[in-house]
């Protein structure tokens, strides 16, 4: 059974930093991409940042040049630098990931979220 485990939120002050990490649990036979999504209450889930296997990066225009996605594909992981940290970057991220279970299926799966919150 695949299965994503997030970490890394947290609690920040207004410039400074935080890392999350994103892995695959489980069989799977390649990894078309991963990324980061947010949101917050009241509105929808947007893209941050996602990476393909190749690693090809795309970014959201709110947080280019602050954030960096990385992947690991032997490790089945991504992870999300994000630095310059502004308030508006407060939400909930998941992790999502869209990956080829055989030579003929593919799957997404998300995240369970989590907290990343910039206040003084």
């Amino acid at each position: 059974q695949v299965q994503l485990a997030e970490s890394g939120g947290g609690l920040v002050q207004p410039g400074g930093s935080l890392k999350l990490s994103c892995a695959v649990s489980g069989s799977i036979f390649g990894i078309n991409y991963m990324g980061w999504y947010r949101q917050v209450p009241g509105k929808e889930r947007e893209l941050v940042a996602t990476v393909t296997g190749g690693g090809i990066t795309n970014y959201a225009d709110s947080v280019k040049g602050r954030f960096a996605i990385s992947i690991a594909k032997a490790k089945k992981t991504v992870d999300l630098q994000m630095d310059n940290l502004k308030p508006e970057d407060t939400a909930v991220y998941y992790c999502k990931a869209d990956l080829l279970l055989s030579v003929f299926q593919k799957n997404d799966y998300w995240g369970q979220g989590t907290q990343v919150t910039v206040s003084s």
